[in-house]
């Protein structure tokens, strides 16, 4: 695992040492990583739904009514 030496503010220096003191992680190693494998997450997810829009924005609009659309969209979800 790379070694790495990084800055906190006083306050984030505290909120960590407050999620160690109370058991929740073993380290603030151990912290920092699971808040960046949360990140990483939630970037894919962002990803995901940016590229999901970006597809139904460049697929062009409709001249459908909102019946229409949901009548549609009824008979896609039951096959």
């Amino acid at each position: 695992m790379a070694r790495q030496s990084i800055s906190f503010t006083k306050l984030n220096d505290e909120w960590l040492k407050s999620q160690v003191d109370s058991n929740e992680y073993s380290s603030k190693s151990e912290l920092v990583n699971d808040l960046i494998r949360q990140a990483r997450k939630q970037q894919r997810q962002i990803d995901w739904i940016s590229a999901k829009l970006e597809k139904a924005e460049n697929s062009g609009f409709t001249n459908d009514s909102k019946e229409q659309i949901l009548a549609k969209s009824k008979s896609l979800l039951n096959g």
